[in-house]
């Protein structure tokens, strides 16, 4: 598979299209004005416990206070209440040894936010879910650092591999090698990108995560809440950190400065593909990127209500308040007269598009889709089974139900952020958006007083120019309207029809063929 990275900055920000074999499967896009991304550390102030919830209400400077479950605050909240305080505290120039720092005993995980907060202190956080809606951001206290091969989780000591490094000697030897170059109080997840990599790689990994961690703690020193501590890195090199490996052949940027980044960024990780990198040239005529690489084309079919596969089949995508709802529908080609066979081969086309859609549209929650009736069982623990394997590439979590004896497949996907809602449809320039125009008989009576008027001026052998099908409905008939109005003025009126005319616009026309401005 092969995929291509294509970036697009705007005076808003940035957009950003992942291609998979020259299909659009993310479209990301980083507004230069949102200020609370998934990943970011922000020292917030508690400002109200909610006991029922469970909960406590932060402010981190959103306009609606962010929320904080108790199950989100991290067995180590004592380590990082202490921590958090000590640093604002701290007088010297040069961050505290962490190495040396003592951490405090876990908290219980059916405790009352109420024994852990009461005091409403000051709270180091990071965004776990962006706004929503009315909604403020979403919190947690279990910090977390990503780098290219390795997350660092502070106050533990605790090492985990990724489950998806099957190999169990792969596994001991990452184990060993991270056992001897950890430093105390950090806890480090292995990453799947780590499969293969030397100490030297993994090290150095390591070294840029702890050295983000004293950033932290120099930005804490004197710091008043609410304020941003630590950003999590743009979108462009948070993609490329988590997705870039041997199938990344391509990345087109039309900015300098994020050209610069990102080359940058694979040289320091990847240098064998630092020259994949490129800048883009206006392309053909100046074309814009998107443009050129058939992104604008393929976000303009990709979103919507209605969305056509290839077989002409098609998807309806519904959102409500508490779900996505998606139906699958057959189109007017069958590959055989067996109607069981039919089915299959349209949801398990079905199946593939629809998990690109939850990609590309970022759909979050509860997604339920009708696929169309199966009678074997087979045939549904086939589907189930694609469904799964399609979603094997999608990043975030996520959880599938097999097929139900309703036709019903529900999936959970985890939700961080707004999902992308682009509109596809464009305003009529007929009726401007209000779906109702003149009737033929108002502009009849319109185009028969212009007429009038015209005569009495002075005009003659006029042409009038209309839309074909006004055409037809003022040359049709016996006798036609154009034949009456000859009658009535006794003049010779020419008509002719134009495509390029709007349903309910005419022009007149002099004999000297110049249009008269009315």
């Amino acid at each position: 598979m092969n995929k291509e990275l294509i970036i697009n900055a705007v005076p808003q920000g940035v957009e950003i299209a992942l291609l998979e074999d020259k299909k659009l499967v993310e479209l990301h896009r980083e507004n230069s004005e949102n200020l609370f991304g998934v990943g970011d550390l922000y020292l917030g102030k508690v400002k109200k416990l909610m006991p029922g919830l469970n909960a406590a209400f932060v402010d981190v400077g959103f306009e609606k206070d962010a929320f904080l479950h108790y199950t989100d605050l991290s067995p180590f909240i004592k380590s990082l209440l202490k921590f958090t305080q000590q640093n604002i505290d701290w007088k010297a120039n040069e961050p505290f040894d962490f190495g040396r720092f003592a951490v405090e005993p876990e908290i219980v995980k059916t405790g009352k936010i109420s024994d852990v907060l009461a005091s409403k202190p000051n709270v180091l956080v990071q965004i776990l879910k962006e706004p929503i809606a009315a909604k403020g951001p979403r919190l947690s206290c279990e910090i977390s650092l990503p780098g290219r091969f390795l997350v660092v989780t502070p106050f533990n000591d605790i090492i985990a591999v990724s489950k998806k490094i099957h190999s169990s000697e792969e596994r001991r030897r990452l184990q060993k090698i991270i056992d001897a170059i950890k430093p105390k109080n950090f806890g480090v997840i292995v990453r799947t990108a780590a499969e293969g990599k030397n100490t030297a790689e993994l090290h150095e990994d390591l070294n840029m995560l702890t050295a983000k961690w004293q950033t932290i703690q120099t930005s804490l020193k004197g710091a008043v809440a609410p304020t941003r501590i630590l950003s999590e890195q743009d979108k462009t090199t948070s993609i490329l950190r988590d997705l870039l490996n041997a199938d990344f052949n391509r990345i087109v940027v039309n900015d300098k400065a994020i050209y610069q980044d990102a080359k940058s960024y694979i040289e320091r990780f990847a240098p064998e593909k630092a020259d994949i990198v490129s800048m883009y040239q206006n392309g053909n005529n100046g074309a814009p990127i998107f443009d050129s690489f058939g992104v604008t084309r393929q976000v303009k079919s990709a979103f919507g209500k209605t969305v056509s596969l290839p077989s002409g089949a098609y998807l309806i995508i519904e959102a409500t308040e508490a779900l996505h709802v998606i139906d699958v529908n057959s189109g007017y080609k069958s590959v055989s007269n067996n109607q069981e066979e039919n089915s299959v081969q349209t949801n398990l086309e079905a199946a593939e598009e629809i998990s690109r859609q939850l990609r590309l549209r970022d759909l979050g929650g509860i997604i339920v889709v009708d696929f169309i009736d199966m009678k074997l069982p087979d045939n549904k623990r086939k589907v189930f089974e694609a469904m799964e394997g399609y979603m094997k590439s999608d990043r975030s979590r996520h959880s599938i139900v097999p097929i139900s004896k309703f036709g019903l497949m529900q999936i959970t996907r985890q939700r961080m952020k707004p999902e992308v809602i682009i509109k596809t449809d464009e305003t009529c320039p007929t009726c401007n958006g209000t779906g109702k125009i003149s009737s033929a008989l108002v502009l009849e009576d319109e185009m028969a007083k212009t007429l009038d008027y015209l005569l009495q001026h002075g005009h003659k052998n006029l042409t009038l120019m209309v839309h074909p099908i006004m055409h037809a409905y003022l040359s049709k008939g016996l006798p036609s309207r154009r034949m009456r109005w000859m009658w009535q003025h006794k003049q010779w009126i020419n008509l002719k029809a134009s495509n390029t005319l709007p349903l309910i616009d005419y022009r007149f026309i002099d004999k000297e063929g110049e249009e008269i401005k009315l």
